[in-house]
């Protein structure tokens, strides 16, 4: 029945109808005045959100918008103000020079409005908030021209890894645990080699991938970070390193094993983006009603 399952659904994305469908359904949601939230992050976590709609849906999910459409322009207009503001702030502090790349004046920006003279850390990990902001910062700013739509998503992504750093074990366990499942010979091999250990797993969990996959690969995985369920990125994991099984099967250590998952072939992120979101949907959609439900 799964395999049916899976066939039916491949068949009518192939054809469009599947990706028409979802168009209609969206724009369904998003006639409803006020947009219903709830709604609209079970649409998230069911399906992809079509590139033309990503913008304003993400800026929903994270709060930079209300729900309310009408009051979109308005609410806008004050973000870039803000956003105007605190640029023209660190220019004339002289913390930004002119030749200072677009993330790193962004992550500047953050540092003076919350009042910090560096990056902190995340106290669960120890881990550098600049190392989540500026790789979420550089995919972002490929794939909006809008800088100022790329600073607010920015610090709202920053804010949910801050948040679930004290879930981070858990997204662990999970990893170890699907891995195991899926393909124990590849589980058997890392633990025998000792290179579950030295697996960037916190770097991939704290940057959700960015800089890791590719942008176009990273929407799909964000429209269900966005939505609540940063537990995608223990299945991106998961489905990274099966991919990548037949150089780490070849692996003999632990250095070469980090290696292999540091060089991923550009053919192949789409690939594992896909995969990852149809094993998640899998074991996972339940759980992800009740988490919307709450």
């Amino acid at each position: 029945m799964t395999d049916e399952r899976n066939f039916r659904s491949s068949y009518y994305e192939k054809v469009g109808c599947r990706g028409v469908e979802e168009k209609k359904s969206l724009e369904i949601l998003m006639k409803d005045k006020p947009w219903d939230r709830v709604k609209l992050k079970q649409f998230c976590l069911r399906f992809t959100v079509h590139a033309p709609y990503r913008n304003v849906v993400w800026k929903v999910l994270l709060d930079i918008l209300p729900v309310y459409p009408d009051s979109h322009q308005f609410v806008s207009t004050q973000r870039t103000e803000q956003y105007n503001h605190i640029l023209y702030a660190v220019n004339l502090l002289e913390l930004v020079e002119s030749n200072t790349p677009q993330s790193e004046v962004m992550l500047a920006m953050w540092l003076l409005e919350n009042e910090e003279q560096k990056p902190p850390k995340f106290p669960e990990t120890n881990w550098s908030l600049a190392d989540t902001f500026l790789p979420i910062t550089n995919t972002l700013l490929q794939l909006y021209d809008d800088e100022v739509d790329v600073y607010w998503i920015s610090k709202m992504l920053t804010e949910i890894v801050r948040n679930m750093q004290k879930d981070l074990p858990k997204l662990k366990e999970a990893f170890q645990s699907m891995l195991e499942k899926e393909d124990a010979a590849l589980y058997n091999h890392i633990i025998e080699k000792k290179a579950l250990d030295v697996l960037p797993l916190t770097k991939w969990f704290n940057c959700c991938f960015a800089g890791v996959l590719d942008d176009t690969s990273l929407t799909k995985i964000w429209d269900k970070v966005c939505s609540g369920a940063p537990k995608i990125l223990s299945f991106v994991a998961v489905t990274l390193v099966i991919t990548l099984r037949r150089n780490i099967l070849k692996a003999k250590t632990s250095d070469e094993i980090l290696q292999c998952v540091s060089e991923i072939p550009e053919n192949c992120e789409d690939v594992v983006a896909n995969k990852a979101i149809e094993l998640w949907q899998y074991y996972a959609q339940p759980q992800n009603d009740q988490l919307v439900k709450k």
